[in-house]
């Protein structure tokens, strides 16, 4: 058995999805705060409980083998705001995770974290060995589980795979720069606001592409600690992401840039993630970041969004 958190979410359903095609069992929790119910895998056994409660987090691992760890709050410009949010969903849910895996004898994990560790970088394409330093609170608390999951693993004989993802995206994605374009155009054909000065440049990548990654990735690796970059090799700028987007729309329209360099405190506004250490293990991304945009956006049209 393998438990997914999250597994109601965008890329934790389609992690359940993978692992039931492979023939394993799998369990989610789900709080469902940001999660939706259609998204569950009808052959997954469902929990609805929160990691923010130990009691739920230990009756979560109970018989289970392994721990695909995705629920957080993945919301960089929350974490300026509502700080606390950030801490109890991403901190104190992977403690509590962490502390109900050393107690039922649960001694794999692997961890979904983000480019957003390193801040602004200097070498680009970061590589897994550049140091991090967030410039967002999401990014820290990132930082804190990856930390925490070493802990635990060094200490209590646990393996972890952990994985920091450029800008994910494709169907069920509810989240982030593609979303927010479709949900103003829809309420506004004609003018299309924008974060930022548009040329914030960042490497995207395909949900399936995603997925096929992590699982080549622990497949193919078992040190005590795995940490993987997963992303595409080129970028592409949010200006262009308007612009893919209002084409897929039929729109022609207005661009309005709030100016600055980044979209909001904490976005970084340059990022390239080196992809080699993967790409040793034999994995490459099929899409580039511009594919990858395209597709996305064709899959939240096709889904018929709407503003939740």
């Amino acid at each position: 058995m393998i438990l997914v958190t999250g597994g109601a979410g965008f890329i934790g359903s389609h992690i359940v999805d993978a692992l039931i095609e492979r023939g394993n069992e799998v369990r989610i929790i789900d709080n469902l705060s940001s999660g939706n119910p259609s998204f569950v895998n009808e052959d997954a056994e469902f929990v609805e409980g929160d990691l923010r409660r130990l009691d739920d987090a230990l009756n979560a691992v109970k018989g289970v083998e392994e721990v695909w760890h995705i629920a957080a709050n993945p919301d960089v410009r929350l974490s300026y705001q509502r700080p606390d949010e950030i801490y109890e969903n991403n901190v104190l849910a992977t403690w509590n995770l962490l502390e109900a895996m050393r107690k039922e004898g649960v001694s794999r994990i692997v961890f979904t974290s983000t480019s957003t560790v390193y801040g602004e970088a200097k070498v680009i394409p970061t590589p897994e060995e550049y140091p991090t330093m967030p410039i967002s609170v999401y990014g820290a608390s990132k930082v804190a589980g990856e930390a925490m999951i070493s802990s635990y693993c060094h200490t209590y004989d646990m393996k972890s795979w952990i994985f920091r993802f450029a800008n994910v995206i494709g169907r069920r994605s509810r989240h982030g720069v593609i979303y927010d374009f479709i949900l103003k155009l829809r309420k506004n054909p004609e003018e299309l606001e924008i974060l930022g000065n548009g040329e914030q440049n960042k490497s995207y990548i395909y949900i399936d592409d995603c997925i096929g990654a992590m699982l080549h990735a622990v497949d193919r690796s078992d040190d005590v600690v795995n940490i993987f970059n997963i992303g595409s090799e080129d970028q592409v700028k949010v200006r262009r992401i308007a612009e893919i987007v209002s084409e897929e729309m039929g729109l022609n329209p207005r661009f309005r840039f709030t100016g600055g360099d980044r979209g909001w405190k904490g976005d970084v506004p340059v990022m390239l993630l080196s992809i080699e250490k993967l790409k040793s293990l034999g994995w490459r991304p099929r899409y580039s970041s511009e594919e990858a945009v395209r597709r996305a956006v064709r899959d939240l049209l096709d889904e018929g969004i709407v503003d939740s």
